[in-house]
């Protein structure tokens, strides 16, 4: 069969007992189509500060830390979740660090929630500087472990819902000016 003929058979209109194509518009008594589901998410920006650099004069390796915690409780107050604070102890943190970030830099972390099991609960993380690129990438773990417990505890079904489809939440971002930092000192340049 040529090309000719088989674009002349697809275009041709469908018979009368012929099903809907992909492209047909939905039947007024169709159901709106579900939203797609998504874990919760958010994006936070902050600067270097000075008590963040090393003596090298670049972001100290232990900031990305404190980092993905602000953006994690940015996230948490978004959702409304603010009482699981005092209850979410790190059992796991990871980091790879790929670029150096200076002081007065505006940076960017990306949270997200890739898994919520039964009483854990796992982040990905992105750290980007001022030009976008990756500075740093890692996940962290949380346990969820309820006041006066002496291990873990199951996530409450509403959380444990809330945290898989609430999907990405509304940014923290800079607002004010870039201050005169965000590039490496004279000896580093």
């Amino acid at each position: 069969m040529s090309y000719t003929s088989y674009r002349a058979r697809t275009d041709a209109a469908p018979g009368p007992d012929a099903a809907p194509g992909p492209d047909a518009a939905p039947g007024p008594d169709a159901a709106p189509a579900p939203a797609p589901v998504e874990p919760a998410g958010v994006v936070v920006e902050r600067r270097v500060e000075w008590t963040d650099t090393d003596a090298a004069g670049h972001y100290h390796h232990s900031t990305v830390v404190r980092w993905v915690e602000a953006a994690e409780a940015v996230l948490l107050q978004r959702l409304g979740l603010s009482h699981l604070f005092g209850s979410t102890p790190r059992v796991h943190f990871e980091a790879d660090y790929r670029a150096r970030l200076w002081f007065g830099e505006a940076v960017r972390t990306e949270l997200k929630v890739t898994k919520v099991g039964t009483a854990s609960l796992h982040y990905a993380f992105t750290v980007r500087g001022a030009q976008g690129g990756e500075a740093a990438r890692g996940r962290m773990v949380i346990a969820h472990s309820a006041a006066h417990a002496t291990g873990s505890t199951p996530w409450p079904a509403e959380v444990r819902d809330l945290l898989g489809t609430a999907g990405p939440q509304q940014p923290e971002l800079l607002t004010t000016a870039p201050s005169a930092g965000g590039t490496p000192c004279a000896s580093q340049s």
